[in-house]
């Protein structure tokens, strides 16, 4: 009796154990899950390495005409990827869909930008954006009033910058 007792509570403890181990099997899978950029939109095609430091993936979604006289599109920035320095005659408007990363207008801090995020840059603000070190960012972005205008591109944003020094 003492051995069958004995070999009824070594086998629950085991089933307890295992249970247990699942458990954190799945809590790490849903942490991986989590840090993983959800794309909404196709990658699109690659920005110039003479605009970008790092990769970044442009796909239009509302092309440029005379009726709705704005281009909507989506970018998606691999964790470290930024813009260069840049305008936009009539101004830009960001709405982050996923990811994390940093907006900065010249002369001012740095913003971090976080999926929900959404940031207006004023018309000829000179700015960049891009993902964080770690972590990629999608955003949608809205030029209106493209008769004014679409971008000028300036100077690559050094690394002391993309870091806040």
């Amino acid at each position: 009796m003492k051995n069958t007792s004995l070999a009824l509570i070594t086998m629950v403890f085991v089933l307890l154990l295992s249970c247990k181990q699942n458990e954190k099997q799945e809590e790490t899978e849903e942490i991986v899950d989590i840090q993983k950029v959800e794309a909404i939109f196709p990658q699109g095609q690659k920005g110039s390495d003479t605009l970008f430091t790092g990769n970044a993936y442009n796909y239009g979604l509302v092309p440029m005409d005379s009726t709705y006289t704005m281009l909507v599109g989506n970018v998606y920035f691999e964790p470290g990827a930024r813009s260069n320095w840049h305008t936009h005659p009539a101004g830009q408007i960001l709405i982050i869909t996923d990811g994390e990363g940093f907006h900065q207008i010249e002369g001012q801090p740095i913003e971090v930008l976080k999926k929900g995020s959404v940031t207006k840059c004023p018309p000829d603000a000179k700015h960049w954006h891009g993902a964080s070190p770690e972590k990629g960012m999608q955003q949608l972005y809205i030029l209106p009033n493209t008769e004014k205008g679409v971008v000028n591109w300036m100077e690559p944003v050094t690394d002391e910058q993309y870091m806040g020094n």
